[in-house]
């Protein structure tokens, strides 16, 4: 197990951080799937901040999952990566 691996099990280990960690996973699931969008793009975060008329800081704070984004601002990010916005509920799994 890498060090990196080691340091999560034994943090999640804890109770009151696992809950944290999992309260947090919907922004770091949507973070993902925007760095996801702009690599398969082939884009760099100022590259895609051209596009989208922003700034490459502003494109650093959605990608780390600290922030979460508009339904809009999506949409845009999508536009400029040549993707397409798909929002879906799904049933909670026990």
């Amino acid at each position: 197990m890498t060090d990196f691996a080691k340091l999560k099990s034994r943090l999640l280990a804890d109770p009151e951080t696992k809950a944290e960690y999992d309260a947090q996973a919907p922004e770091f699931e949507i973070a993902r799937e925007l760095i996801a969008a702009r690599v398969r793009a082939g884009l760099t975060q100022a590259e895609l901040a051209t596009r989208m008329q922003t700034t490459q800081s502003t494109i650093a704070r959605m990608e780390s999952g600290r922030t979460l984004p508009s339904m809009r601002t999506l949409a845009r990010y999508a536009e400029a990566t040549g993707g397409r916005t798909v929002v879906r509920l799904e049933e909670a799994t026990p």
